[in-house]
């Protein structure tokens, strides 16, 4: 045999080895292929004949679990429950208005309701169900799964719904819920947001408060179900499911049994209450009275129920904590007399003599004593809380001075708390009236801005802040959420202020005594306990200006006029003096006078927060314990720990 024929024959050999290999290949696949047709057509032919005649797949998005909020001690603020509704796929109904109308006699509907209905359904993608009926008892949802086999397009349906079991305690803190909707889409917290579950009908975000500002982590993340439905729409099985991803849980800064405490002390009057730990900036309550229950949001309030709320003077919607602002009134005397004291133009030994009035360009500012408090330095200033002492100090100081101190106080700064309308306050300068009045600044308007008056504003929040500052002297600033799913938020280290320690030691004297001293503004509500002196200073601020003629006519005192005219009473407050652990403001609209209105409930307030429970009647001056007792008495106070438990249970 030649080379060439070698060559040839073994060619040939590798030729037949691959393509036995590959026509194997080949048989296999066909082979393969062929029991797989077989499969389908002979042993599937029945499942498959059902899917192509009779049924079909749809996809449908499972709502998550919303993220649950807590207080500081683990005590539920929020719950989620059970809500009974019917649904509808508009894609699997054939007459829409009279299906509609079969639900609503089954569940009782009324007219307008069902047009709602209609409303929400001509505007979805048919595809995507639509709650038609919600918040429904069980005996109506259990008719509905009974005539669902007859209701074509129509399935019973349980979501979680959103309730809250302290009810009127945290509704301006936490907020409430509700469904979605296109003014929704408009807000900043919502605009950009492309989530699908916000396009069901009926889905519920956050609308005001802790439940929008976190709605993102809240809302959690939707899971996707695929069933197999019949030509009724009617669910035959599951196929499977990518579960929802639920919210995250929040636990907030707050103490529910102090909240519901300083919601039961403010009572009816129209106020706001500030608590701050002026150790690392938490609040620890934040009242607002007269409060609303976020339930009736939460399931569809009633027209008489909105109607009531937006009539009350009183503003129970509004969280007057953050969102109200009020002349700070005396309250700011303490800015005043530190920008004095840090630029050097006076000292502790100063005195200025205070007949009852200072007269500047043609005007007189008066004192709020008429006859005048005589001779008066820092310290008997802050005490007896004289304005003439700040009118003359103010002078030297200059506005842009006493500005710069109250923004370094915290006044017209916007403390970032996931609340909804967290006012910034105002604390104005020359640059600003010019601004926004074109106006040049007087003389007139750094006297008034010296005792809290004029342009200068604050919030019940900010107040807090600045005796937490003053009593520190770091730039504490409040927090509100402690942790989130269980991971502790971290606690800032605080700045120094940048305020010399004496001038500090200085206004912190007077406020000791303005609470512990018989002149003092607020000795009647001082607290007797050992290691718990409270520091303290009142304020008043005038809601409208008195003419001279209205003065010499002795026509001045709050019990001479209408409600919305009479001042507003507010206190800010320490303790204990030695080691200061709470902060605390207190405003009470048109309440009349710090020392009589606000002084007493924010002392209650404060040894509420030392002690952890009521405390002993020691800690009141005797002559005011039969009072107190009765008041103890009175206050309907609850234990949120066992009213959440019981609520669970039920």
């Amino acid at each position: 045999m030649t080379l060439l024929e070698g060559r040839a024959d073994q060619s040939v050999r590798v030729i037949t080895r691959r393509g036995l290999i590959l026509g194997a290949a080949q048989m296999a696949f066909v082979g393969v292929l062929g029991l797989r047709i077989r499969q389908m057509q002979i042993e599937q032919v029945e499942e498959f004949r059902l899917l192509a005649d009779e049924n079909r797949i749809n996809i449908r998005l499972t709502r998550p679990a919303r993220g649950l909020v807590f207080d500081r001690n683990g005590v539920p603020l929020v719950r989620n429950e059970q809500d009974y509704g019917v649904v509808l796929t508009r894609a699997d109904v054939g007459d829409l208005e009279t299906t509609l109308q079969r639900i609503a006699g089954i569940v009782g509907l009324s007219a307008d309701e069902v047009d709602q209905a209609l409303r929400e359904i001509s505007e979805a993608n048919p595809s995507v169900p639509v709650t038609v009926a919600n918040h429904l008892k069980w005996d109506a949802f259990a008719k509905v799964a009974a005539n669902s086999p007859a209701l074509q397009g129509v399935r019973p349906d349980v979501t979680p719904s959103r309730a809250y079991p302290l009810n009127t305690d945290f509704a301006h803190v936490l907020g409430y819920v509700g469904p979605v909707s296109d003014y929704d889409m408009t807000k900043g917290y919502l605009s950009e947001d492309t989530d699908p579950l916000l396009k069901i009908p009926r889905f519920q975000v956050g609308k005001t408060g802790v439940e929008a500002k976190m709605e993102h982590l809240l809302r959690g993340r939707a899971g996707v179900r695929r069933e197999e439905v019949n030509a009724a729409g009617r669910v035959m099985r599951q196929l499977d499911e990518k579960a929802s991803e639920p919210g995250a849980n929040l636990q907030l800064t707050l103490d529910s049994r102090l909240q519901n405490y300083v919601q039961a002390r403010l009572g009816e009057e129209s106020a706001s209450a500030v608590v701050m730990d002026i150790r690392n900036g938490d609040i620890m309550a934040m009242g607002s009275a007269p409060s609303f229950d976020p339930n009736k949001f939460a399931r569809g309030i009633s027209l008489a129920d909105w109607n009531a709320l937006m009539a009350n003077r009183f503003r129970p919607l509004s969280n007057k904590a953050t969102q109200g602002v009020y002349p700070p009134g005396s309250t700011f005397k303490m800015v005043t007399a530190l920008a004095a004291l840090h630029e050097g133009v006076i000292g502790p030994g100063l005195e200025i003599s205070c007949g009852g009035h200072v007269e500047v360009g043609g005007r007189r500012f008066h004192c709020w004593r008429s006859h005048g408090h005589g001779a008066m330095d820092l310290h008997s200033s802050l005490v007896e809380s004289c304005d003439v002492f700040y009118y003359d100090i103010s002078r030297r100081v200059s506005i842009e001075k006493i500005a710069s101190m109250g923004r370094r106080l915290g006044f017209g700064q916007h403390h970032d708390l996931p609340l909804s309308a967290v006012h910034q306050g105002l604390m104005p300068d020359r640059n600003w009236k010019l601004r926004n009045r074109s106006a040049d600044w007087v003389v007139g308007d750094t006297l008034n801005s010296s005792i809290g008056q004029g342009f200068v504003l604050s919030s019940p929040l900010q107040l807090a802040v600045m005796t937490a500052r003053i009593a520190s002297g770091k730039s504490v600033a409040p927090r509100l959420i402690k942790s989130i799913n269980g991971r502790e938020e971290p606690v800032p280290e605080w700045e120094p202020l940048g305020i010399d320690s004496r001038h500090l030691d200085l206004v912190r004297g007077g406020m000791i005594d303005a609470v512990n001293k018989p002149k003092g503004t607020a000795y009647r509500s001082r607290i007797l306990t050992e290691g718990m002196l409270m520091a303290g200073k009142t304020g008043t601020s005038q809601v409208r200006g008195i003419t001279e003629a209205e003065r010499s006519n002795g026509v001045i005192a709050n019990e001479d006029r209408p409600w919305d005219q009479i001042d507003h009473a507010l206190f800010v407050c320490y303790a204990p003096y030695d080691a200061p652990r709470v902060a605390c403001s207190v405003v009470v609209e048109h309440g009349g006078n710090g020392s009589h209105s606000a002084a007493p409930i924010a002392r209650d307030i404060v040894l509420q927060a030392l002690y952890g429970d009521t405390p002993p009647l020691s800690a009141y001056p005797e002559n005011q314990r039969g009072t107190i007792q009765t008041r103890q008495r009175q206050l309907k106070l609850r234990d949120p720990a066992v009213l959440t438990r019981k609520r669970s249970r039920a």
